[in-house]
């Protein structure tokens, strides 16, 4: 029987049921795709992290049975501020309290496995935070990680950080979209578009408009399709293997809460 590799939100509940089920397999992994809703510069569409996320999910999917969850497009992006036009941002609490609703809605429904594919900086903390809540809250009963797209392989990450170490609509995420969606990506604009990281050696935090004239930290003068391709496979195959490996995994030491122990109340339960 050829294995269902559609995503979560294209099941009914009885296919949903029957991977959940099946046994032991990367079928009973679920991950989510978490990006962003904000402006990539003047040549990428304002979902590129959404859009990478959601494709590299679906790619891990395909190749190991795993669920693919609904994309959740929207994220932390506070540090682009409204200079450009498109940032559309939740605040870093929504995020948090949106993941630990996610987590807990599939160990309801019998899901216990949940892998995190991040592809926004600024959704790391936000993310982490939720992530601490539900492994204080279910403990032992639900597993949950969190992995960042940029930095899946260390060739990934150098390829990411090529062009500065506060990157922004650079080489490399314009090289994934003229992969994953070429008809988004004006060529014209591209061509024009470099712009330095400005950060090196600075004390403070600045917003993306302190530090750059057209919301680009980086250089998309020198991405390609093929570049794109090449490494999107990589990062697809990367987190094949993480899925594969998280199908199977179990705490390296025992333990259970111990019967009546209570909690601490958490504000916004």
């Amino acid at each position: 029987m050829k294995a269902d590799i559609r995503p979560f939100g294209e099941r009914a509940w009885p296919d949903l049921k029957r991977a959940r089920d099946r046994g032991r397999g990367p079928e009973r992994v679920c991950l989510l795709p978490v990006g962003a809703i904000e402006q990539h510069g003047p040549h990428l569409p304002v979902d590129t992290d959404a859009r990478i996320a959601d494709a590299l999910c679906r790619a891990a999917a395909a190749r190991t049975g795993c669920l693919s969850l609904p994309v959740l497009a929207y994220g932390c992006s506070f540090g682009h501020g409204e200079a450009w036009p498109g940032t559309l941002s939740l605040d870093p609490a929504t995020l948090t309290r949106t993941v630990r609703e996610i987590g807990r809605w599939l160990l309801a429904t019998g899901f216990d496995r949940l892998l995190i594919v991040n592809s926004h900086f600024g959704n790391w903390a936000a993310l982490k935070c939720g992530i601490d809540h539900l492994r204080l809250e279910h403990a032992a009963a639900i597993h949950v990680g969190a992995v960042n797209s940029w930095e899946i392989t260390r060739g990934v990450k150098e390829w990411f950080l090529s062009d500065g170490d506060d990157i922004h609509a650079n080489r490399a995420e314009t090289s994934l979209i003229m992969h994953l969606a070429p008809e988004l990506v004006p060529r014209r604009r591209v061509k024009d578009a470099d712009d330095p990281d400005r950060t090196d050696g600075l004390v403070f935090t600045w917003l993306v408009p302190q530090t750059s004239r057209n919301g680009v930290t980086g250089r998309p003068s020198l991405a390609s399709p093929e570049e794109g391709r090449t490494r999107f496979d990589e990062m697809a195959d990367a987190l094949a293997l993480r899925v594969r490996r998280a199908a199977v995994e179990e705490a390296p030491i025992r333990w259970r809460r111990r019967r009546g122990a209570v909690l601490p109340v958490i504000q916004g339960d």
